[in-house]
Parts: structure tokens; sequence; C-alpha cells
């Protein structure tokens, strides 16, 4: 295993366990922690677009930046609500999120091969398939945990074939996210958005997938609500 792998992947359970602590221990942590980490990623976001944009297009920076302070904030407004609503599925989310990453990492050192896209040369066909992959590892792990609980898990045991199809979804979103805030690291010459985490370089690199997974998850459920499915 790798040094660079070690750590994300300590990184990566570091960050989980510091969620699930906040969201399990108090509802106001929950909220706060999600302001600090839309602020963060902002301020590094802001970096980004301020390298590409500043000097020749300001009006178009300050384009940028103020949308993406909104979509921040309802980021954080929509993850609070489902945290309220239930907080083992907000972490069941979070979960697939993260596998999500962590396949594509796996494969893509391990496979190699074509390139998915110009935009981020890191990212391989290989390593876009062992996204999805292992995106579905959380449905099994999860499964088991809860078959032989009194807890009751929205959508977990009755419905497979949506389980499998959020997972895929969520992965397929994770990825976008992640090209997107990579097409802007390319465009400002920047390898990471920032340092403050081992492995993972800045926050943003961390939560790109999961900043457009969880608003996308809810605007879905929203549309099949309306469908009354």
């Amino acid at each position: 295993m790798s040094k660079e792998l070690k750590k994300r992947i300590i990184t990566s359970i570091t960050l989980f366990l510091f969620i699930y602590i906040a969201i399990f221990v108090n509802l106001y942590l929950s909220l706060s922690l999600l302001i600090i980490i839309s602020i963060l990623s902002w301020f590094e976001f802001s970096k980004m677009v301020n390298k590409i944009y500043l000097d020749r297009k300001e009006f178009i920076a300050n384009l940028i930046l103020i949308i993406s302070a909104i979509y921040l904030t309802i980021f954080s407004a929509i993850s609070y609500y489902l945290i309220v609503f239930d907080k083992f599925y907000f972490l069941y989310l979070i979960l697939i999120c993260a596998f999500s990453d962590i396949g594509g990492y796996v494969f893509g050192k391990t496979f190699k091969g074509r390139k998915l896209t110009k935009i981020s040369p890191n990212k391989t066909i290989s390593g876009s398939i062992g996204s999805f992959i292992f995106s579905l590892i959380p449905y099994f792990i999860l499964k088991i945990i809860f078959l032989n609980s009194n807890i009751y898990f929205l959508s977990f045991t009755e419905n497979l074939l949506f389980n499998f199809l959020l997972c895929l979804y969520l992965s397929l979103v994770c990825q976008i996210g992640d090209i997107f805030i990579s097409y802007f690291k390319r465009l400002s010459n920047l390898k990471d958005t920032g340092k403050i985490l081992p492995g993972h370089g800045g926050l943003l690199d961390r939560i790109d997938g999961i900043i457009f997974a969880i608003p996308s998850f809810a605007f879905v459920g929203y549309i099949l609500n309306l469908l009354n499915y």
C-alpha cells in the first residue's frame, strides 16, 4: 500500500469519525460543521477563480463567486435538513461518496489504462469503473449491520434496485463534481485546492463530489416525491 493511499484512508476515516460525532452528538454542532466546511470550501474555490479571472474579467469572477456562495449555502441547508430527517441515511450517502472516491483511486492506480478526460489526466476509465463498483459497498456493509437491528433504515431493506441505482447515481454525480473542480484547478494551474488534508490536499479536493451529490440526491428525491414514487 502506497504512502498516499494510506494518507487518504487515514484522512477519510478521521473525517468520517468527526462527521459521525458531529451528526449524532448535537444538531447545532452539525450545523456549525456544515457552515465551516462551506466557508472553507468557498475560500479555496475563490482562490482558483481569482487566479483565473480577476485580472482580466473581474465581473465574471465576482459572478462565479456569488453563485458558488449561494450554492454552498444551499448545500449546507439541504445537508442539515437530511441530518434532521434521518441521520443514518445521511451517513449512508456520505459513505457512498467516500467509497466511490476510494474506488476510483484504487482502480485507477492498479489498472491505469485509458484516460477518462483531458480535463484531469489522472482520471482513467478503470478508475471510473472502480468508483461505481466501490460505491455499492456501503449498501452491503450497512445491510448486514441493520439486518438484525431494530433501527429502521429508510428504503434500505425493502428495495434492492433502488439502493443499487442510488449508489451508482451518486457515484456518477461525485465523479462529475470531481471533474468540475479539476477543470478549475487546471485553469488556475493548481495541483490541489489547498493543503489542509494530508493525502487529499484541500478540503474541496475531498468533498468536491459530496457537495454535488447531496443537493442532487435531494432534487431527485423531490421529483420522485412529486411523481408519488
